[in-house]
């Protein structure tokens, strides 16, 4: 159920896919990203996530070979100029702090990121100190930079577990707007 919800927020996030259309061009797949206007051959997207706009809907799947998606057990056949999205992954270090972090600490940094017009599938560089550590019982601070077309959003996320675990996440737009979030939890003894 925690990874559901989670998953449900994260998939709901503005920017969390790419997207765009097939194209069949000299007997070769190939995706037009709808905001860039460039051509990735569909090989780059193997096993990744695809949703086909398919009879006013969007069916989902896996691309599992050169123009055939898996949707649960069917196998879709994809059309020339198919409208579709493709799941973006979430920035390596920032994914590793997600599945870290607590449900309600999730919660929070999420909702307070989207409260600033940002979508964690903004994240253009992460630093995350927690994958470095070789204790449990560890202290430092994770980088975040976030970008959403408009603004540029740097994230401190300091934390402490050696007698409580400490989420404490510090939200600084370049307009010099600033938003701080702390949660502190007493481990059970």
């Amino acid at each position: 159920m925690k990874n559901q919800l989670r998953n449900q927020l994260l998939s709901k996030q503005l920017r969390a896919y790419t997207e765009g259309i097939f194209e069949n061009i000299n007997d070769q797949w190939v995706f037009f990203d709808e905001e860039t206007d460039e051509a990735y051959p569909l090989e780059e997207y193997m096993n990744n996530e695809i949703s086909i706009y398919r009879n006013n809907r969007w069916r989902k799947g896996t691309l599992v070979e050169d123009g055939k998606l898996l949707s649960g057990k069917e196998l879709i056949f994809i059309k020339d100029e198919d409208q579709v999205r493709i799941k973006k992954n979430l920035q390596y270090s920032l994914e590793r702090l997600l599945e870290e972090l607590r449900d309600d600490a999730f919660f929070q940094f999420i909702t307070t990121l989207n409260s600033m017009d940002f979508s964690a599938y903004d994240c253009i560089y992460g630093y995350n100190q927690l994958s470095f550590s070789s204790t449990a019982q560890s202290s430092g601070t994770n980088f975040f930079i976030f970008d959403n077309g408009d603004y540029i959003c740097s994230v401190h996320h300091h934390f402490n577990e050696h007698n409580k675990e400490q989420n404490r996440f510090e939200f600084t737009l370049n307009t010099g707007k600033r938003m701080i979030i702390e949660k502190l939890v007493k481990n059970k003894d």
